[in-house]
């Protein structure tokens, strides 16, 4: 049992003891028939999710959620996210409707505004993403609702728009909206409208004392509370019997990230100075050379202030400073060679 951050009536923090979470992330350091192998396991040792990401330009979230979705028979499945730009609303309407008919009431979908450069190297211009953003999960939830829809906004233009199943049943379909927030205004619309938010990974516990005064805010103009919003958060896990090893796993992806993504890099916690310097090294794309030359700037207490690195019990530790500050399921990206011993010592441990 651990202690869940909740939010009181006159908005100061309480604790509530509750029964642990647990998620496994992917993205693309695995080759997917060796990640569908790490799924089938975390749902063997009572993982209750899985999430694969859109992860830059390199691997395609929806592919080996099929896959995972396949191959077991209770885990949820989540995208963990793909971005709101590049796929047409009632295209991914169908996309996720498709993935239900293939786990039904499994399908999570985490959707997010993307980030620069690389959307503008796409050819993408992120205008209004909060606009955007509203318009998309209106949008899609009601396609999903199994209503026809006219939808007019400055985005989303939808004309007597349905899916329109001909050889199945015609159902709602329960798939769930998560926002992939990081910015305070898009963690306030996720607190409005969406079922659920991603917490973003690579931020310090002290990140999440302001999602949650932003989520509670959000909530709030829909009537509700933050206590009503699911908050799985994303979280680096770098586990190995030796430390170093396992910080320097971990300090790779941190430069990555430091480097390559501004939404990142704001809400990390990381002081100002070291980003800069990095930033003079990296931009995206990147050769794994540059990454790890970039890499020897970052010490080992920034590694460790914004993941979980080290041996398994100061991973332990770190998941639950994330949870006792406003997460509610840790979706543990797995970074050491030993995928399974990672989802072995959280599974024991939780």
């Amino acid at each position: 049992m651990q202690q869940e951050w909740k939010t009181s009536k006159k908005g100061k923090p309480v604790s509530k003891p509750v029964p642990q979470r647990l998620a496994l992330y992917l993205q693309d350091v695995h080759p997917i028939p060796e990640a569908m192998e790490y799924v089938k396991y975390a749902e063997e040792r009572g993982f209750e999710s899985a999430w694969q990401a859109d992860s830059r330009l390199v691997r395609e979230a929806c592919v080996p959620m099929a896959a995972f979705a396949a191959t077991t028979d209770r885990i949820k499945i989540g995208s963990g996210v793909v971005d709101c730009w590049t796929r047409n609303p009632a295209r991914l309407a169908a996309t996720f409707s498709t993935l239900d008919d293939l786990a039904p009431g499994r399908i999570i979908l985490g959707i997010g505004a993307w980030w620069d450069p690389l959307a503008a190297k796409v050819g993408i211009s992120r205008s209004k993403p909060l606009k955007v953003m509203r318009e998309i999960v209106e949008a899609v939830r009601a396609l999903l609702a199994n209503e026809t829809v006219t939808y007019h906004g400055d985005y989303v233009h939808l004309d007597g728009v349905e899916l329109d199943y001909v050889f199945q049943e015609r159902r709602p379909k329960d798939i769930p909206i998560y926002i992939g927030a990081t910015g305070m205004k898009m963690m306030e619309l996720t607190g409005e409208i969406a079922d659920g938010v991603v917490l973003n990974y690579l931020v310090s516990p002290e990140y999440n004392a302001r999602a949650m005064q932003a989520l509670q805010t959000g909530a709030e103009r829909a009537g509700r509370s933050v206590e009503d919003l699911d908050r799985p958060q994303l979280v680096v896990c770098s586990l190995a019997d030796n430390r170093q090893e396992a910080l320097n796993s971990a300090r790779m992806l941190v430069t990555q990230y430091l480097g390559q993504q501004p939404h990142i890099m704001k809400a990390s916690g990381v002081p100002e100075a070291l980003i800069e310097e990095i930033g003079q090294v990296l931009t995206w794309p990147a050769t794994f050379e540059e990454i790890q030359a970039a890499s020897k700037l970052v010490p080992d207490e920034v590694v460790q202030m914004i993941c979980a690195a080290g041996e398994p019990q100061e991973c332990i530790a770190k998941v639950n400073e994330y949870i006792e500050s406003g997460a509610t399921l840790p979706i543990l990206y797995p970074l050491g060679e030993d995928v399974r011993q990672m989802i072995d010592v959280f599974a024991d441990a939780m």
